[in-house]
């Protein structure tokens, strides 16, 4: 019997049961209203604020990467650029440098004959000289044999001397 009893009490009607359920009720009706609208709204609101947000930064990204690749390609533009711009002033130098190398050339074969021409002109004046200047001491020498009339020993002499004194002056100008 006592066990009857106890299953007796959980059956049992209750006025405080009742109350606090219709309690529970009215507050959850009165909640569902006002707050769980509201809260429903803004969660939902929040959610859209963060999936925009997300897709805000994903398109930022994208434009980022746009403009990365974009920055990538004028610079690899520019270094190719660069490249050809360095690579046809060495070929302009280069021929710079033949080229002034050619005229150095040039000028220094003009001047080498010029100077072989100067040289041949100094020798045929030099010869020139010499031979007037040898002219010039067999007529001193005829001279003097003429005026005096010597043998074949004092003829060597007089020649020789002739020879010394004219040496001395006409070879030394």
């Amino acid at each position: 019997m006592q066990e009857l009893e106890l299953y007796t009490n959980l059956i049992e009607f209750n006025w405080t049961m009742l109350f606090i359920w219709m309690t529970v009720l009215v507050l959850y009706l009165i909640l569902k209203r006002f707050f769980f609208e509201k809260i429903h709204n803004f969660m939902e609101a929040r959610a859209n604020q963060v999936k925009e947000s997300f897709e805000n930064a994903d398109r930022v990204n994208a434009m980022a990467e746009e403009k990365l690749q974009a920055y990538n390609q004028k610079l690899a533009e520019i270094e190719a650029e660069g490249q050809n711009i360095i690579r046809e002033a060495r070929k302009k130098a280069d021929m710079q440098a033949k080229q002034i190398l050619e005229d150095a050339n040039k000028r220094a074969n003009e001047m080498i004959r010029q100077a072989e021409e100067e040289i041949e002109k100094k020798q045929l004046q030099a010869i020139v000289e010499m031979k007037s200047q040898i002219a010039e001491l067999a007529m001193l020498a005829a001279e003097k044999v003429l005026e005096q009339q010597l043998n074949v020993y004092g003829q060597d002499a007089l020649v020789d001397q002739i020879i010394e004194e004219v040496g001395k002056s006409a070879w030394q100008n």
